[in-house]
């Protein structure tokens, strides 16, 4: 099991008035992540942009727990933290923690499968539930 990496014991619950570096950087790689997921959908590279928009959340998800302080080098230990520190504490939506999920199965099929075939329509939600997740975000933790 990946164990939390303890960053900054004073700052609280994920939300911050000020946003450290980190989780800037976090923030403006999910924003990338999805606008090239937005853009390789309307090239029809169904894979490649529902695996960015897996990272989308991703990013985001490591945004919120850098708030708190914890920082994973693993995807299981971050999705697995995002729901025990925001879902099941109702400190975001549950919905969240269900998009991360199903997104990161998306993502593996879509890497790692090589007869997956991801249709649009599926494109279509997880772009959707990335932008929701990260328009959470920005209204939570500030716009870097």
């Amino acid at each position: 099991m990946d164990e939390p990496v303890a960053v900054d014991a004073k700052r609280s619950a994920g939300r911050s008035a000020h946003l450290t570096d980190t989780q800037k950087a976090f923030l403006l790689q999910a924003a990338e992540r999805l606008a090239a997921a937005e853009i390789l959908r309307e090239r029809g590279l169904h894979r490649v942009a529902v695996s960015n928009a897996y990272f989308a959340m991703f990013y985001t998800a490591q945004a919120f727990l850098e708030g708190k302080g914890l920082s994973f080098s693993k995807h299981a230990a971050v999705i697995a933290a995002f729901g025990r520190e925001f879902a099941k504490t109702g400190e975001l939506p549950a919905e969240l923690h269900r998009f991360l999920i199903d997104a990161s199965e998306d993502r593996a099929e879509a890497d790692y499968v090589a007869t997956s075939e991801i249709t649009e329509d599926e494109v279509d939600v997880r772009i959707n539930q990335a932008r929701r997740f990260l328009d959470i975000a920005r209204e939570r933790l500030g716009t870097p």
